[in-house]
């Protein structure tokens, strides 16, 4: 088999082109939507309770659980061709009894904003969507270029909360920590043996210049800022970010680059 003829996934796998009648289901959010935005909402057959962009696109495809706790007989029961699934993002028990009856399984596993273009490219590949793939990867190119040219940005020491009870933050190893990078933010801890490790809160009192409470797993609130507020110096700053443009991959990292750069020239203004 040529190697033009098949692209692998995050496992290592030989995906060949799907064939017009393929049936999708994803289980990864963020993916849902490229799939959408790819021009393939017809050919999705199922999606998770947290596959929520674009709204009116995906109230039509059938929900079959979540991204942890999938039903998998309603799964079976959508006959899917592929099956899309996440490192972080599914279990690889879930993962391992999917394979029972679904042939084609693409793993993803993107650690940084650059993998996006090997995203797009792979679901490009295999759904048929190669025009539409690179045009979206130019978009990106083109965007992230923008962020880093708009001027040197200064390093800030970042606190990227993401639960709380216990609190949980984000390791170097992680997207979000590379997509801050790009703007020179420095995410705390720098170093775990964990990717989302669980933390005290008080121990990055003088450590960090910035809290970031993210909107996403826990929807963090204004009475959460308050909350953080005062168990660090009340004169940190403590601020809500949307999570959906900081971790999502996919086409919804073109506008999260946008993000982050409003979000930064805020802070510095």
């Amino acid at each position: 088999m040529s190697i033009t003829e098949v692209r692998t996934d995050a496992v290592g796998a030989a995906h060949k082109k799907a064939q017009s009648s393929a049936r999708i289901i994803s289980l990864v959010p963020s993916i849902t939507e490229l799939l959408c935005d790819l021009g393939l909402a017809q050919q999705i057959v199922g999606r998770t309770g947290f596959c929520i962009h674009p709204r009116e696109t995906v109230r039509k495809i059938p929900k079959i659980g979540g991204t942890k706790d999938v039903d998998i007989e309603k799964l079976r029961k959508q006959a899917p061709t592929h099956v899309i699934v996440n490192i972080d993002e599914n279990r690889l028990e879930l993962v391992s009894e999917i394979k029972a009856f679904v042939d084609n399984i693409i793993v993803t596993h993107p650690i940084g904003p650059d993998d996006n273009l090997d995203l797009y490219e792979l679901i490009g590949f295999i759904f048929s969507r190669v025009k539409e793939a690179a045009a979206l990867a130019q978009e990106f190119r083109t965007k992230k270029d923008n962020l880093l040219s708009m001027r040197d940005w200064p390093t800030q020491r970042i606190l990227y909360l993401i639960w709380r009870n216990p609190w949980m933050t984000i390791s170097p190893d992680t997207y979000i920590s590379r997509v801050l990078k790009l703007i020179n933010w420095e995410s705390f801890p720098q170093v775990s043996t964990t990717r989302y490790p669980s933390i005290v809160l008080e121990d990055y009192i003088g450590v960090v210049d910035r809290v970031l409470l993210s909107s996403e797993p826990y929807a963090f609130r204004k009475k959460h800022v308050d909350e953080v507020s005062t168990l660090l110096d009340a004169q940190m700053p403590v601020m809500l970010v949307d999570g959906e443009m900081l971790s999502w991959y996919g086409s919804r990292a073109v506008c999260g680059l946008k993000y982050l750069g409003e979000l930064a020239m805020k802070i510095e203004t």
